[in-house]
């Protein structure tokens, strides 16, 4: 696995979604309070940009715009119909100020 710097936690707003690429991947990156999380940034079950959807900072989930499939940010896994399969998800540590996503 390799950490790569993708900014601050300033840098990402509180409740909202954005699309980010990392090492070759295009990942979304999710903030609620301190934490922050990253999934692939592409709907499992049609190629759509997760990144376009709305949170539920509520629930921790993140929905695709194109047909309502809610994911969840801790781990991809989808909680709603029509996806049936997860999302990929990395791990994120933050380190003297910076956000580092996992990639391997």
């Amino acid at each position: 696995m390799t950490a790569v710097d993708i900014g601050t936690l300033d840098d990402f707003v509180d409740g909202e979604a954005r699309q980010v690429r990392v090492e070759g991947r295009v990942l979304v990156v999710i903030r609620i309070g301190d934490d922050i999380y990253v999934l692939d940034d592409r709907c499992s079950h049609e190629d759509f940009s997760l990144a376009e959807g709305e949170v539920n900072v509520a629930t921790r989930e993140i929905e695709c715009e194109r047909h309502g499939s809610m994911f969840r940010l801790s781990d991809g896994e989808p909680t709603s119909f029509p996806a049936t399969r997860p999302v990929a998800h990395y791990d994120v540590r933050q380190s003297a100020g910076r956000v580092e996503v996992m990639v391997p």
